[in-house]
């Protein structure tokens, strides 16, 4: 049963909300992206819109905590493509960022800077989204494809977030306690994660919040694909569908969207 699409507020995109809670709830998603391993769809998907693409650089916006970058990175690299990553976000949570680098140096870099993924800039590279492209409303939406679009540069949206049903319940009901019960699992050992997930409860507060409300905000691969044609991006091939994730019941939804021709005259 697909739910009405809803854009209701997150906690973490708002400028106002702590710094620490938000980067502890960042922590968290990263824990449970590799824990579940939710990249291992993105795998071959990314991997031959990289080759078409002929690129070897992605420009990964919305990184929060790294997500799934350092294990799709290895994936990749096992997969025979030397695949150098570059972290970025509006909020930048830098030291995760630091510790993805520093786990695997070379192949995985970062601006400390804020990067809106809506306006990017000269930053170069195959540009992706993971779990984050809900955050935008379609305007916005819309604006993050143009943008990538007028820059020729390829662009993939990757997605757990699912407006069915059968996805929004164990969300609403269990998250508190999934964030209770991994946080002692999570790394590097934190005590201000203690305080703010056990004692003062905002990061579980904040995940569960957050995760019900990005259900709500989550685009259909039919939505996608009205927002990439909105985007008036000529010369461009756009594809969007949904696949297994495998290890956890429910789809990956994504778009991939990259130039083919050179822009008319």
């Amino acid at each position: 049963m697909l739910i009405p699409r809803l854009h209701l507020f997150e906690l973490e995109d708002q400028s106002w909300f702590p710094v620490v809670v938000r980067d502890l709830a960042t922590d968290y998603l990263h824990f449970v992206e590799n824990t579940f391993e939710l990249h291992r769809p993105v795998v071959p998907l990314l991997g031959t819109a990289l080759r078409e693409s002929r690129t070897n650089h992605v420009l990964d916006l919305c990184s929060g905590g790294a997500g799934p970058v350092p294990a799709l990175q290895k994936a990749l690299s096992a997969d025979g493509l030397a695949i150098r990553f570059t972290l970025t976000d509006r909020f930048p949570n830098v030291p995760a960022f630091e510790r993805a680098a520093g786990q695997s140096p070379g192949a995985i870099d970062f601006v400390a800077d804020p990067v809106d993924a809506r306006a990017v800039g000269s930053l170069a590279g195959f540009r992706t989204l993971f779990n984050s492209f809900h955050h935008f409303r379609p305007a916005d939406a819309i604006a993050v494809l143009r943008d990538a679009a007028c820059r020729r540069q390829p662009i993939g949206i990757f997605e757990v977030p699912d407006r069915r049903l059968r996805v929004l319940l164990p969300l609403l009901f269990l998250t508190p306690f999934i964030v209770l019960l991994a946080t002692p699992f999570i790394r590097p050992f934190r005590w201000r994660r203690l305080l703010w997930t056990y004692l003062v409860p905002l990061v579980p507060l904040t995940c569960w919040w957050d995760g019900v409300v990005s259900t709500f905000r989550a685009y259909t691969p039919t939505e996608l694909e009205q927002l990439a044609a909105s985007a008036g991006a000529e010369g461009y091939q756009w594809r969007a569908g949904r696949v297994p994730i495998g290890s956890v019941p429910g789809r990956l939804t994504f778009l991939i969207g990259y130039p083919i021709a050179s822009p008319p005259k």
